[in-house]
Parts: C-alpha cells; structure tokens; sequence
C-alpha cells in the first residue's frame, strides 16, 4: 500500500509538473502572438495618458481567442490541483469557485494590457532609433514592466518571465484580483524611459543567451 501511495504521489507531482510547463508555454505563445500582431499594425500608443484611455474601452482580442481559450483550458485544472492543495481555510473555496469565465476574462484583460504596454514601449524605442524597434526587446520590456513597473530593467539576457506573467494572469482571475492598477503604473514607467540607455544597453545583450522563460 505503501508502494502504491508513494508511485500515485511521484504520478501526482509529475502530472502537475507537466500540466504547470504547458501552461507556461501557452502563455508564452500567447504573449509572443499578441505584441507580434500589434507591432505589425504599425499603429502606436505614444503615451501613458492615451494607453490608459484604451484601456478603459473595450478589448478587441478575437484575432487571439483560440491562443487565450487553449490558456484557459490549460489553466483551469491547474488552478483547481492548487485549490486542493492550498493550506488557508478561505484560497480553496475562492480558487475553486472561479470558472473558465473569470480565468478568461483575466487572460483577455491582460493580454489587452500587455499588447497596449508593448505599444508605448515600440513607440519609444522606434522614436529613439529612427527604425522598428527588436521584437524581442519590446516583449523583454513591457513584460518586465508589467510585472514590476518600479524595479530597474535587467537586460543582461534576453529571457522573459514567463512564470510570473502566468501566475498573474491565471491567479487573478482565480481570486477576482483586478490588475488595472499595476497596468496603469507600469504605462507610466514606459513613459519615463531611456531609450537611448535601453538601446546601448540591449546593443550588448547576446542574443539566445538562455531560456526564453524565468520564474
């Protein structure tokens, strides 16, 4: 019984391993599909002040809805594994009360936020160099200041924080948190960058130094 319960444990860690690196990665290729679509369009937010203006209207993300409904599905039973095993009295029954819907409507939220953040960014990167700004530096940015819009960028690698970006759409919904504020805050980092620092800096960075994603 013993053997049993410990190969059913190993399963269980494995599994929530597996499933936990696959949500990763659909959030991954979320991310990357939804600033490549809005670099393409040419069309740039040139201020925080009009970044906080879009998001205020309404989100236009169906370009995106079969990458955002494959998180979802990702991430629903992930989220209810971390219900089961949550040690506060309250986290299970609020994790488990969430649905398909409030995770999906987090992830919408969010991508929106990040695609209209990645705007700003271009647009300052592109007025400083006078040409398309690195796809690859735009994602590095906005992400880094859209998790944490007062800490200084590290751009010594190219890797985005994959881990982070995930738990905070999926676990914001998970508990209803809303993140318009942190959006608000990181707009308005964007609006006081160096690009010119930031272009020095990342013209030293080798590119594919590591993973692409970080906790």
């Amino acid at each position: 019984m013993r053997d049993r319960a410990a190969s059913a444990g190993k399963g269980a860690v494995a599994y929530t391993r597996k499933a936990r690196g696959a949500l990763v990665e659909a959030v991954g290729g979320l991310a990357d599909q939804a600033i490549d679509s809005m670099l393409l369009t040419g069309e740039r937010v040139t201020s925080a002040a009009e970044g906080q203006r879009l998001l205020t209207g309404d989100a236009n993300t169906e370009a995106l809805t079969d990458t955002i409904q494959r998180v979802v599905v990702l991430a629903v039973p992930v989220v209810r594994r971390l219900a089961r095993g949550a040690r506060f009295t309250r986290a299970p029954w609020v994790m488990v009360a969430s649905s398909s819907v409030s995770i999906g409507v987090s992830v919408r939220t969010g991508v929106r936020e990040l695609q209209v953040l990645a705007s700003l960014v271009a647009h300052r990167l592109e007025e400083a160099a006078g040409a398309p700004a690195d796809p690859r530096l735009v994602k590095k940015v906005a992400i880094d200041l859209y998790l944490h819009p007062k800490r200084t960028l590290d751009l010594s690698n190219d890797r985005l924080r994959l881990v982070r970006l995930t738990r905070k759409w999926v676990l914001s919904g998970a508990f209803g948190r809303k993140t318009s504020k942190r959006a608000a805050r990181a707009l308005d980092a964007a609006d006081r960058l160096d690009p010119d620092a930031l272009l020095a800096r990342w013209a030293a960075t080798p590119p594919g130094r590591s993973d692409r994603r970080i906790g």
